[in-house]
């Protein structure tokens, strides 16, 4: 069986027909859903894009790998899927995005050359790259901010869009009545059809390689994670997807003057940034939100065209397809933009899976809302393929269970996810150190309890009697029972054993006395403490006498 692991970059969770959008019509991503099961409580272990993929491509949380920001390196060493794949026999391969920053440093200390096969999946998480793309292909005056090469900026230059970065120029960008350059990074442009044939634009472009990528695949298993890099601004779409909604499919923004009354430290802190002032004004949420929506349409019209290529190919059948996120979008709601705090609309992701496998039948079309997490699929990939989950290394738990209809008797009581912002102006706003610029949050499917280091009290919400998540009620004395024994949930995942990972608890079973029956015994009296059989080559008669010594009285004859 193979696997097909795709990714939208920055999707909400309820921008799909299937999770009750009123106007977003998306029959493919729904005709997955009808074939496999939708999580409905799928969260990631951080809010941002390099750290969330960084824990789905090692299975373990953002403390554990310590690439908890964009543009933190994964240490060379770090256990990846790919490491977990091939050992079964199944080649891993990216197409898209990873978010991916190399750890230089490390390579070089081990003599590590980049164009080699273990360098090079060193560089790119683990994976084999057939159509590796960022696809941010911004330009300012210090210069390019990847500076990898962009094989999609080379297949616009082959269909005749011209200059060092069509992505920008053309994909990326609009025409304004004068005929100027109108960029998609600008939001008044975001009504503007992009400057591009549809067909060439990033997510048919992807969605391409993806079919040639199979085409080219031979009787091995394989894993492609396909990474699409929208809906992910800029937020710009070509036609006709640029039109197909207006201000009238824009929903009202989730937001309460309650929240900017006395807000959390960093609450405020983050509200008061430059995104969250864009998304703060309605002109405009009336023209992202419908480019966004726009963007969403062609990736679930493009998801629907690799469907149908799989089942007229008869690959369909033999293929696990799994449809997620790395977080979300505020898009205006809790007066946010972007994503990096922990409300439903950035940190809780859409997840579809689907085993083709009659194992599966039962479970078809159906919903789970049982607590998930990103790195859980890390786990569930592994068993899928075959093999035993490393539970020393990999700290997501299979999902393969909830696929079969098969009841959990124990499963997790709560989710994680952490936040380092250390790198972001709201560190310096609030005056905290690098160290102590990091969130976490624990959620048990009603309480959410955001802690903040630092100092700070934490913020609580319950989402059952407050679903959208307005009223913090971490200073509210009525709640100390729950904030005390959510923070013991946190810190008894603090306590995790996370770095043992060259030693599985079967290899310290097989350890444990192993020395004993290899010869090692220490602190014997007389030997009666263990069985005979240990101290067997320790007994009977010596073969040889040396305490006997030239010049030395007899032995025998030393009383005589």
């Amino acid at each position: 069986m193979n696997i097909l692991f795709v990714m939208y970059d920055q999707l909400r969770f309820d921008y799909m027909s299937c999770a009750g959008h009123p106007h977003l019509h998306t029959p493919n991503f729904d005709r997955l859903a009808e074939r496999g099961v939708r999580f409905t409580e799928a969260y990631v272990q951080s809010p941002v894009c390099g750290a969330s993929r960084m824990s789905f491509y090692t299975g373990r949380y953002a403390s554990s790998h310590g690439a908890q920001w964009n543009g933190f390196p994964l240490r060379v060493g770090e256990v990846t899927l790919g490491d977990h794949l091939r050992k079964l026999g199944v080649d891993a391969w990216i197409l898209g995005k990873t978010h991916m920053k190399v750890d230089a440093e490390g390579m070089a200390r081990l003599g590590l050359s980049a164009d080699s096969v273990i360098g090079a999946r060193q560089a790119e998480c683990g994976f084999d790259a057939w159509a590796r793309d960022d696809g941010l292909w911004g330009k300012g005056p210090d210069g390019f901010y990847d500076q990898k090469r962009s094989p999609y900026n080379e297949y616009l230059k082959s269909k005749g869009y011209d200059g060092d970065n069509p992505w920008a120029d053309y994909a990326n960008a609009s025409i304004d009545v004068d005929g100027s350059m109108a960029s998609g990074w600008m939001f008044m442009n975001a009504d503007k059809p992009a400057n591009i044939r549809e067909e060439d634009s990033e997510t048919p472009w992807l969605t391409s390689e993806t079919i040639r990528f199979i085409e080219a695949q031979g009787k091995t298993p394989w894993l492609a994670h396909v990474s699409f890099i929208k809906p992910h601004w800029p937020y710009i779409v070509p036609a006709p997807y640029h039109d197909l909604y207006g201000a009238n499919h824009v929903p009202a923004a989730v937001r309460h003057p309650v929240e900017r009354e006395d807000p959390h430290p960093v609450y405020k802190a983050f509200m008061s940034n430059r995104i969250a002032g864009a998304f703060q004004q309605d002109i405009v949420r009336e023209k992202v939100i419908p480019a966004y929506m726009g963007l969403i349409k062609q990736a679930d019209d493009q998801f629907g065209r690799l469907l149908d290529w799989l089942e007229q190919t008869g690959r369909l059948d033999n293929t696990m397809i799994v449809m997620t996120s790395d977080h979300g979008d505020y898009l205006g709601d809790h007066w946010l933009g972007e994503k990096d705090l922990f409300h439903a609309p950035s940190v809780k992701v859409p997840m579809i899976v689907c085993d083709p496998r009659p194992s599966a039948d039962a479970t078809r079309g159906t919903t789970c809302d049982a607590l998930v997490e990103g790195i859980d699929l890390a786990a569930t990939f592994i068993e899928a393929a075959g093999g035993e989950v490393p539970k020393h290394i990999v700290e997501g738990r299979s999902l393969m269970p909830f696929l079969r209809g098969e009841a959990q008797e124990e499963w997790r009581e709560v989710v994680i996810s952490e936040y380092d912002y250390s790198v972001t102006p709201m560190r310096a706003v609030l005056g905290v150190s690098s160290d102590d610029a990091r969130l976490f949050m624990v959620y048990d499917g009603r309480f959410k309890l955001i802690h903040a280091e630092g100092g700070f009290r934490p913020m609580l919400f319950d989402t059952k009697t407050d679903p959208n998540e307005f009223y913090d009620l971490g200073d509210d004395p009525e709640q100390a029972d729950t904030i005390t024994r959510l923070y013991d949930h946190l810190a008894h995942w603090g306590r995790r054993n996370a770095q043992r990972v060259t030693r599985s608890d079967a290899d310290i079973d097989a350890m444990r006395g192993a020395s004993a029956r290899k010869g090692i015994l220490p602190f014997l009296f007389d030997g009666s403490e263990v069985p005979d059989e240990l101290t067997e080559f320790y007994r009977g008669p010596a073969r040889q006498n040396h305490l006997v010594t030239e010049g030395a009285p007899d032995v025998d004859n030393k009383n005589s």
